[in-house]
């Protein structure tokens, strides 16, 4: 059946809105479409917001026929239902740890797995987990049901669809957007930057006077302050023989920062009065000495936001009750209730979030602010500071008409507080247009952006938001990194632009990097299309995109010349070829690694010492391959042995060598991998050389071919099985990469880890299992380093070390180490919902606190490992508990830093990473924790 509506969808982290307007009606209408949700247990109604969440209710919880719906269950049947919209928030205001929430939120957050069931945030064990991706499907699945069973005939799938996300979205999020739209049965729509959509709608119902309406508008701010970003674009209006002209000049970086974070702020407040304690007694910012725990914090924070809406209306009470459930059988006999008023919404929001700041006024800058139920938001809260920035960016014109989209803003003294304060800087008032209802502008300006494409409506040109550039991996360049634009800002969808200035070598059969970056202000004194001209990539206006990696099959190794192209599709997201010059109908795709962010410093990666190693890398591989080649040249054992230190010879101290100097290293080695088998004295060089080159297994854009490649070996084991010293640099080699191993791999590990322990301690061995054989020490380090197994088999390992410690002369370092790392609040590459449950490490604690610490500072900074602050109250443990550590921490001579971690979420010192990691890192490798 042929299309016959375009439909807009706003999937918002607070809400999810759907708009439509039927083809060949003229003139067009949009329409909101009503979407039927469960408002109560077995109640069904109509309404045009559907709440983003989903309740994970438990079993016998709820009655089968209490979520009925018109349609279909969407969701796979399990032994307790899934409830969606407006009775499900309802739900979760009274039950806590069962609601999913913010999952858009979670889409942009590069530093968890989002396709890993992580949500509902801190869950216990029995709650039923989903990941982000899979969250955010799960809500257009139930539109695309409800749509489907009011218009039978119109199925939305089939229908012209614009779907929106944030404007600062980088191409991670898109594609994860793109990839739950896909999943929920809508393959075929579009992406829309929700600033622009707002701009849209005010110009549809403007659209039949709006020269008259923008004659004096040149250049308009759109700030929309949603449920987890704010998100701030630039419109400029020129007149064209009287007409308006529209291009979108600007745009914000991503800024984790809206109603989730008042939300949060206002429950803050609330809980220092539900618990009557002074303040500044709790490093995450609530002022409580015994912090209520994250699940009813979470609950707290759903009622602070209905509390937040109803002191933000107009005809406001002064205050409203806001009332924290208990929990379980304590449900209304263990409920606390106390006051938020208006006059709190005016400090906390107006003061907080809107202060009265100059136009000169900074954000604080910085790659994290506070982490609440796993997402780390922005560091400095106030938005007018962040819309300072982003002005100055795009200077000199300061705006002079303004759009505000986001339900804070129904509030007038937000609305005049913003108004003023950018008067202020501009140095006259600026125009406000009227934006009728901020909770479906974005959905309805979605489906005007489809009109305007078929010249039905008004259109915003404009193109690509951001520029995109190849960074040049050039060991002679300066030391600040050079760029070169693929993409310039401005370019419109579906244009492809050709580097044709420069061509490149593709090794088939061999892998090869892209590291590329984005900035959404032109580089310093670079025209917007100058395209193959180097220029420098700085930390400040420049973002660095995922790795693309790419390894192309081929029968024999050679050079393929190419050239690239890049497009921004018509769903708004980039897309980058390498074209070969023989044929130019061959092409490959290259695709982002969506799991991974870079965690080099890309000022590190070119620097002196880093150059001058280069310089003697072919040296060096001539001492490797003298070693280790096919050559038939006889090498004497004391050669072999001493390949280390002429190695250093030439390259300067191991500890010093560099991430990319390493991995040269390493690729050199694993080219003659087969010389290991030569003599024991080859394997363990061999072993030792490789494991170190590649330690911890990720940090290059390469390493995760490389562990593809390395891995393999695992199955073959060693030669020399029956050299200890083998069977060490073996364990220390997988020890050390563990970090690049994906959990399968790491399950296998602890197979071994499991079969050698129970080895060592029967004296037997098994001739049917072939484990190379590793020491007690062996396998306390290696089992401490695997962050990604299931937290289940890390609580066993956990006991397991717990009971060495009650053995007569068996509190030995080693074993303290490995329990303080296992039990880390802080992971070093696992994420963050890789921790075991606080209540083990409450467990593990006391066994801690029981022993002599001053004989044993093993055994505090075990204790600091597993009290370390997050800023999380789901990792968090309880502030009397860390209060307790910190107060034996005192009285000891032990490092400042560790009375520190316990006390607020600060970094590790040099020293002290690299006793919790027990090796140190590369120079220039920084791990984000």
């Amino acid at each position: 059946m042929p299309q016959q509506y375009t439909v807009g969808i706003d999937l918002g982290t607070t809400h999810t809105v759907v708009a439509y307007a039927r083809l060949g009606v003229m003139p067009p209408v949009i329409t909101l479409f009503d979407i039927e949700q469960l408002v109560s247990s077995g109640e069904v109604a109509a309404r045009p917001l559907l709440p983003s969440v989903r309740y994970h209710a438990a079993v016998g919880e709820i009655a089968p026929g209490d979520v009925e719906l018109p349609w279909p269950p969407t969701e796979t049947p399990g032994p307790a239902p899934v409830v969606f919209g407006q009775w499900a928030r309802q739900l979760g205001s009274q039950v806590p740890g069962r609601l999913v929430a913010s999952a858009k939120s979670w889409l942009s957050h590069p530093d968890v797995d989002r396709l890993a069931p992580i949500l509902p945030w801190g869950a216990g064990v029995e709650v039923p987990k989903i990941s982000p991706v899979d969250a955010s499907a799960s809500y257009l699945r139930y539109v695309r049901a409800a749509w489907n069973a009011r218009f039978p005939d119109s199925l939305l799938e089939q229908q012209g669809l614009v779907l929106t996300v944030p404007a600062s979205f980088d191409e991670a999020a898109r594609a994860l957007t793109l990839r739950a739209a896909a999943q929920a049965g809508l393959p075929t729509l579009r992406l829309l930057e929700e600033p622009q959509a707002v701009f849209y709608d005010w110009l549809f119902r403007h659209r039949d006077h709006l020269h008259e309406e923008l004659a004096q508008t040149r250049r308009v701010l759109v700030c929309d302050v949603g449920g987890g970003t704010t998100d701030l674009s630039l419109i400029e209006v020129a007149l064209v023989d009287g007409e308006p002209q529209l291009t979108r000049s600007g745009v914000g970086n991503h800024l984790m920062l809206g109603g989730d974070n008042m939300d949060l702020a206002l429950a803050h407040r609330v809980e220092t009065r539900l618990t009557g304690s002074a303040k500044g007694s709790n490093p995450t910012g609530s002022a409580t000495a015994t912090p209520l725990s994250a699940s009813q914090l979470a609950q707290l924070m759903e009622r602070c936001r209905s509390a937040k809406e109803l002191l933000l209306a107009r005809g406001a009470p002064e205050q409203v009750q806001v009332t924290l459930l208990g929990d379980g059988s304590r449900l209304i006999g263990g409920s606390r209730s106390a006051s938020l008023q208006r006059e709190d919404i005016s400090q906390l929001i107006m003061d907080g979030f809107f202060p009265q700041v100059t136009a000169d006024a900074q954000a604080q800058s910085g790659r994290r602010g506070l982490v609440a139920f796993g997402l780390p938001y922005a560091r400095d809260p106030a938005i007018t500071r962040h819309i300072a920035d982003f002005l100055r960016q795009h200077a000199p014109a300061m705006p002079d008409t303004l759009l505000l989209n986001g339900g804070v803003f129904r509030a007038d003294a937000l609305v005049a507080r913003l108004t003023q304060t950018l008067a202020t800087w501009r140095g006259a008032p600026l125009r406000l247009l009227h934006n009728d209802n901020p909770d479906v502008a974005v959905a309805r300006g979605a489906v005007a952006y489809a009109l305007s494409q078929q010249g039905l409506a008004p259109k915003i040109g404009g193109g690509a938001a951001r520029s995109y550039y190849l960074l040049l991996d050039d060991a002679s360049s300066a030391r600040t990194p050079q760029g070169l634009c693929l993409l310039p800002r401005g370019t419109e969808p579906g244009q492809e632009v050709l580097l044709a200035e420069r061509t490149f070598a593709l090794r088939l059969g061999q892998p090869v990097r892209f590291l590329l970056a984005t900035s959404m202000v032109e580089a310093a004194g670079q025209a917007p299309h100058a395209l193959g001209q180097p220029v420098a990539i700085n930390a400040q206006d420049f973002a660095r995109l995922p790795p693309i990696t790419l390894v192309l099959p081929a029968s024999r190794r050679q050079d393929v010349t190419v050239q690239l192209v890049s497009t921004l599709t018509e769903v708004g997201t980039l897309e980058v070829y390498c074209v070969s010059l023989a044929d130019r109908h061959q092409r490959w795709r290259l695709e982002f690694d969506l799991r991974h962010t870079p965690i080099t410093d890309p000022a590190d990666e070119d620097s002196a010492a880093e150059r001058l190693a280069h310089t003697h890398m072919v040296e060096a591989t001539d001492k490797i391959n003298r070693v280790f080649g096919t050559n038939s040249q006889q090498v004497s054992l004391k050669d072999v042995k001493q390949l280390r230190s002429q190695l250093e010879q030439i390259l300067g101290e191991r500890a010093r060598w560099t991430t990319p100097v390493l991995r040269q290293l390493f690729d050199a080695l694993w080219a003659r991998a087969r010389g290991r088998r030569r003599s024991v004295e080859h394997e363990r060089g061999w072993l030792n050389l490789i494991g170190f080159c590649l330690r911890p297994g990720f940090g290059d854009a390469l390493d995760s071919w490389r562990i593809t490649q390395l891995w393999p070996i695992f199955v073959s084991g060693v030669q020399f099985a029956q050299d200890k010293q083998v069977g060490a640099e073996w364990w220390t080699l997988w020890r050390r990469v563990a970090g690049g191993l994906d959990t399968a791999a790491q399950q296998r590990l602890l197979q071994d880890f499991a079969y050698n322990l129970q080895r060592n301690e029967a004296g037997n061995d098994d001739p049917a299992n072939p484990a190379v054989k590793g020491s007690d020490e062996d396998m306390l380090r290696l089992g401490a380093a695997l962050e990604r197994i299931p937290v289940a088999h890390k609580i066993e390992i956990g006991s397991w070390l717990l009971a060495r410690l009650q053995k007569p002369l068996a509190t030995d370092n080693l074993t303290l180490w490995a329990l303080g790392r296992l039990g880390a609040r802080q992971l070093f590459y696992g994420h963050s919902h890789d921790v075991v449950p606080t209540e083990t490490a409450i467990d593990w604690l006391d066994a801690l606190l029981a022993l002599d610490w001053k004989r044993l500072d093993s055994a505090a900074f075990a204790a600091v490992q597993l009290a370390r602050v997050t800023d999380d109250r789901v990792r968090d443990l309880p502030l009397v508990l860390r209060e307790k550590i910190t107060a034996r921490l005192a009285v000891l001579a032990l490092p400042q830093n560790w009375t520190e971690l316990v006390r607020h979420k600060v970094a590790l010192d040099e020293a002290t990473e690299r006793r919790a990691l027990g090796e140190s890192l590369p120079p220039g490798l920084k791990l984000l924790v």
